[in-house]
């Protein structure tokens, strides 16, 4: 993106004051080519500049002739180009100045709305600044081969370097060739630190690309930058070896050694670590890197045996001594043990590249240092050191490189994983150019902190919908813990390392991290289309939801990243109570587990609580695209289909039991055909029956609900609740039959569901019965009954594999019971508010009640 693409966005007043000495009407033709001229680097008056202002205007007037044919008003156009080229011809170096006001205007009011200038264009003005200072130096090196022409010996000459429009006269090689040399190499200097400069920007960019920034890993225009210095370099040490008897023994020893030190920094900046391993790295994992010598196809001299980079595991500490030593001492010793560690470097000549890449890493073990404080080990930064020596051409010179990779977390546990990225991200984001390895900040403005979560929630999730400022300000409350009112109370503030992956949430059992990244990881798999297409709001408080719902229409909902749960998401709803108030009700969040069996969008067409999504788009309007096709009929193999279904049971929805314990009843078509009850059953005759199963308390079993408890959400049952059991069960297992004395009425198939303590649970039912029983249930041996000398006449079951003998304790507390009348114990006493008499009902047959299994959880699929 131009500078001019922005600014003719804006309102033409605030430019008027810039175009009092070139008509903006130019300046809109011109656009972007009038950017890409050094119109702002063009400081003095010397014949250097002067020439290059001059032919600047020849190329901008030649340019607008050009446009003008184009254009609507010709005539007009080419009277002001006229006018432009008589005002300026004769001084050039003014209209220079003119363009670089107006372009420093322009700069200045988009920096003032934006913070920032275009991307592009920055770059293309550094590279406009190291081309223009390129330039000079070789006007620089042309006079010195001038002045050496015209006074210097006959075999010094160099006629291809003759430039016949410089003006030498009244300079005398004794006098000006030292000071115009300095010059030259002061410079040198200047481009030197220029390509630098450069080398660490996109050190720092690549670092930055680590948290998702955008980067240019391109590094061609990189090398050919520096060769191009090289190459000025190599021409300028010549023209000094030249010249050295009349530079004097003083001089001359100084200027060698700057030299020196101008090539060395060259090449050993120019070697890189062009693809870093990777920043949490664990252990006996396999890993990639590779490195470049940006020089190596210009300087690195042919040998018999091809020069290999080895690779070393170091320490901070150690990193930090290589740096401050400049990385001209060697590595002791390696910190960590890594095989196939040692690749050959190689230079393409077809790419024009030097590289070593390493395939196959594999980081073996790793030796821990002595951690400082509360250090955690996902805290503890290492770095894979890349080191060769070569030898230069054309002078022979051996040269010792060394360079490390960003920093590195090595773990050795997969739930190290999320710690260590905090590291990571923390070290990526806030370290400086060219700092001391690896110190960071421990606190950090809050608004850069701002700026790191959205490149980092952009670049995981690949979306272009970043965070907007409500989600900056619950972020904001969630870290600081502090529910101001206003986004302004926190510009103002730093959050500290501590604050984002080291302290404890209140109220939580995690960190602000671990929750961010649990978000970040379910949007990334679940609901990267959702958020693209601004149908979660997510990052909001359950407070605000409720502030925000309250004076919503009935049904009305939104989606909100759960604050309780790492990765989850849930929807908040409207609906009215029994006395019509409203009610924010909130679903148990979905991890990304439960959206893998049911999309969230499936989900929500599921809910007929949800109409329309806050504000008030109608939820088949806003999630339709988000629907899958649901299967019907029958497939190729001629099974019917099946589809798993979401539901929500709010209070309001729920239907009082009848009485306390019991189910609630839901209607259900009755699936099975059961035996019915005998109706001169009465209760009374029950007593010889289940006296001994049912003593006084507290051996009476307690009644037990039966079915769930309104879940919030759940499948829908084949098997309705209202098949339910009658008698308590916390159990869906069938209870044996009771043997009933051929005396008594008799209940066919009695079965109870919760047998109590004296009924095994491990005994199905069976046993004689003249109804026709279930063609797929199996029949099984009835039980024998068991009678007492002294209680013929009482009914007593036991099971037949326990053979008891007359003194065990089970007899023994049989026969201490009290007796009354003819039968064991007192009366039947029916469990609480239940009634004794069987349900005619599917349920009281012992059948059980349809269930899923307690793994799923309540509420999802």
């Amino acid at each position: 993106m131009s500078l001019w693409s922005v600014v003719s966005q804006m309102p033409p007043e605030e430019f008027s004051g810039l175009f009092t000495e070139f008509p903006r009407s130019l300046r809109c033709l011109l656009a972007e080519w009038l950017e890409n001229q050094p119109w702002e680097f063009i400081n003095g008056s010397d014949a250097f500049c002067t020439s290059m202002a001059s032919g600047m205007l020849s190329a901008m007037l030649e340019k607008l002739r050009g446009l003008a044919g184009s254009e609507g008003q010709p005539c007009q156009i080419l009277q002001q180009v006229n006018g432009i080229e008589n005002a300026y011809r004769q001084d050039p170096l003014r209209l220079a100045a003119v363009l670089k006001t107006i372009l420093e205007g322009e700069k200045a009011a988009v920096l003032k709305r934006d913070q920032h200038l275009p991307l592009s264009f920055h770059r293309r003005q550094e590279e406009l600044k190291f081309s223009l200072g390129l330039q000079r130096l070789q006007h620089r090196i042309r006079e010195i081969q001038a002045l050496w022409e015209r006074d210097g010996p006959p075999a010094a000459l160099q006629p291809n370097m003759r430039d016949p429009q410089l003006k030498t006269e009244g300079k005398t090689l004794e006098s000006e060739l030292p000071t115009m040399i300095l010059e030259a190499v002061k410079e040198l200097e200047v481009a030197k630190q220029q390509v630098l400069k450069r080398i660490q920007i996109w050190k720092r960019q690549q670092q930055l690309a680590g948290n998702g920034a955008l980067f240019e890993e391109n590094l061609a225009p990189l090398q050919k930058r520096c060769e191009s210095l090289v190459e000025v370099y190599f021409q300028l040490h010549q023209q000094v070896m030249a010249a050295s008897a009349e530079l004097g023994p003083e001089l001359l020893p100084r200027l060698l050694e700057r030299f020196t030190e101008v090539l060395s920094s060259l090449v050993k900046s120019s070697f890189l670590v062009e693809k870093q391993p990777p920043q949490v790295l664990k252990t006996q994992t396999k890993f990639q890197a590779s490195v470049r010598f940006l020089l190596g196809p210009q300087l690195l001299k042919a040998s018999a045996k091809p020069y290999m980079v080895r690779a070393d595991m170091v320490t901070e500490k150690q990193a930090r001594e290589l740096a401050l030593s400049a990385y001209s001492n060697t590595l002791s010793e390696s910190t960590g043990e890594i095989m196939h560690n040692v690749v050959a470097l190689e230079t393409n000549p077809t790419s024009g590249t030097c590289c070593a890449n390493f395939k196959n890493v594999l980081l073996k073990k790793i030796k821990r240092c002595e951690r400082k404080g509360s250090e955690s080990v996902t805290e503890e930064k290492c770095a894979v050191l890349f080191s060769t020596t070569v030898a230069l051409t054309p002078s022979n010179l051996s040269v010792h490189l060394q360079v490390l990779s960003l920093p590195i977390v090595v773990i050795v546990h997969g739930n190290q994983d999320n710690n260590a990225k905090a590291t990571v991200l923390w070290d990526n984001a806030f370290s400086e150019i060219d700092r001391v390895p690896f110190v960071v900040a421990e606190r950090v403005p809050w608004e850069k902190m701002c700026d790191t979560l959205n490149l980092k929630f952009m670049a995981e999730v690949q979306t272009t919908k970043g965070l907007l400022k409500d989600h900056y300000f619950f972020l904001a409350q969630k870290i600081f813990n502090d529910h101001s009112t206003s986004l302004e109370d926190f510009q103002s503030r730093s959050v500290s390392w501590a604050q984002f992956n080291k302290e404890i949430l209140p109220g939580r059992g995690f960190t602000f991290w671990q929750w961010f990244d649990g978000v970040l990881d379910l949007t990334k798999r679940c609901l990267k289309s959702y958020w693209s297409d601004r149908l979660i709001i997510g990052f909001i408080s359950k407070q605000y939801v409720c502030k925000l719902l309250s004076t919503e229409p009935d049904g009305t909902f939104l989606l909100r990243f759960s604050d309780s749960e790492i990765g989850g998401v849930t929807i908040a709803y409207v609906i009215r109570g029994k006395d019509g108030s409203s009610q924010v009700e909130n679903i148990q969040p979905f991890s990304a587990k439960d959206l893998s069996i049911r999309s969230l969008g499936d989900r929500i067409r599921d809910l007929v609580q949800l109409r329309n999504l806050y504000p008030n788009i109608p939820k088949d309007q806003a999630f339709g695209s988000h629907y899958n096709k649901e299967q019907t009929g029958k497939d190729g193999r001629g099974y019917v289909s099946t589809a798993i279904k979401m539901t929500v049971e709010s209070e309001r929805d729920q239907r009082p039991p009848s009485a306390v314990g019991a189910p609630p009843e839901v209607p259900s078509p009755q699936v099975f055909n059961l035996p019915m009850l005998q109706p001169e059953l009465h209760p009374e005759s029950l007593q010889s029956v289940l006296s001994p199963l049912c003593p006084p308390a507290p051996f009476c079993p307690q009644p037990v609900p039966t079915g769930y408890p309104p879940a919030e959400s759940g499948i829908n049952r084949m098997v309705s609740d209202s098949l339910a059991p009658s008698f308590p069960s916390a159990s869906p297992m069938l209870s044996p039959p009771l043997v009933l004395d051929p005396t008594l009425p008799r209940c066919q198939d009695l079965a109870f569901q919760n047998p109590g303590p004296f009924m095994p649970s491990q005994y199905l039912p069976g046993g004689p019965s003249p109804e026709p029983q279930d063609e797929e249930m199996p029949e099984l041996a009835a039980f024998t009954p068991l009678v007492d000398a002294p209680l013929q006449n009482s009914p007593r079951w036991m099971p037949p594999s326990m053979d008891l003998s007359p003194g065990s304790d089970l007899d023994q507390f049989l026969q201490e019971l009290p007796l009354e009348g003819p039968v064991l114990g007192p009366p039947f006493t029916p469990p609480p508010q239940r009634s004794v008499y069987p349900s005619p009902s599917a349920s009281c047959w012992g059948l059980g009640e349809a269930r899923w299994d307690d793994s799923i959880r309540p509420g999802h699929a």
